[in-house]
């Protein structure tokens, strides 16, 4: 029964009929079929004939064709054996790797390299788990792989935090993390009409190009402030950082003038500062801090 899921117009039902594949709610397998949608995807992903790419969640393998066309391989990892089975059967194409696996536990770095890859600029794609989003992504943007860029479809409310701005109700800790590491594009919305089957939620593709931090203070501490910023929203920020500035020797008197002198009101709330505040306010915490 061996098919290129390329020739097949309507790939995912006729699959799924003809392996007579189960869905397992345990993974959060929703396909994608729609040839337009997949298509917009790998494009927005601007990949070049040199480049590798890394696919989370192969599912069916439809997008994972459109990427194989547009870029030397692509090594797609998928946890669900079952899939794996058909996907061996369907995808036979020397540029792409099947790996069966959990994504948050294989080696990524050690996969890229078994599938020939010696430096070439490399690519985060994927169809994300909605349950796993944020560590994927997160490992893609923080891990030992250095990924030109990360084209990922996520839930809708997921990319609205993703894309937040200061003062806003999604604006927190992910918005800060992701825009540490990268510019934040906004692709498409996609419908959850457009899946088989379809899931309880709309989708969306963002882009997220890699760059390097765009602010000065070291990444650790400026954590550390930013997680205490945002641990009780309804705080003031001079309360909120009060236990971590004592944490660090620094009195409360020290933390007032510090407040004093940036640019905000100290009975402001950490939802308000954008990044560029939290490196400045983390930086001035560290002078204060006992050598």
């Amino acid at each position: 029964m061996s098919r290129n899921m390329a020739a097949l117009p309507s790939s995912v039902q006729q699959v799924i009929r003809d392996y007579q594949f189960r869905f397992k709610k345990r993974f959060g397998q929703n396909f994608l079929g729609d040839r337009n949608i997949l298509n917009r995807i790998a494009e927005s992903a601007d990949l070049k004939n040199i480049e590798y790419v890394l696919e989370i969640g192969t599912g069916l393998g439809t997008l994972t064709v459109e990427l194989a066309k547009k870029s030397c391989h692509v090594v797609t990892i998928e946890v669900d054996y079952d899939l794996v089975e058909i996907l061996q059967d369907i995808l036979r194409q020397d540029n792409i790797t099947v790996v069966s696996g959990d994504a948050l536990e294989l080696d990524w770095r050690a996969l890229l390299l078994a599938a020939g890859w010696r430096g070439e600029t490399v690519t985060f794609a994927g169809n994300l788990p909605y349950y796993l989003t944020t560590p994927l992504i997160m490992r893609a943007l923080e891990g030992d792989v250095r990924f030109r860029q990360l084209v990922v479809m996520v839930q809708k409310e997921v990319a609205q935090r993703i894309a937040a701005e200061p003062g806003s109700k999604d604006y927190g800790i992910l918005s800060l993390a992701v825009r540490y590491h990268a510019d934040i594009t906004t692709v498409m919305q996609v419908s959850r009409r457009a899946f088989v089957p379809s899931p309880d939620v709309d989708s969306t593709v963002i882009r997220l190009d890699t760059v390097e931090p765009p602010v000065s203070a070291p990444r650790e501490p400026m954590f550390f402030v930013i997680r205490a910023a945002f641990g009780q929203r309804r705080k003031t920020l001079r309360n909120c950082l009060k236990p971590l500035a004592r944490s660090w020797g620094i009195s409360d008197t020290a933390l007032d003038s510090v407040l004093a002198e940036s640019p905000f009101d100290s009975r402001a709330r950490g939802e308000t500062l954008s990044l560029q505040d939290f490196s400045d306010l983390t930086e001035k915490l560290l002078i204060q801090k006992p050598s």
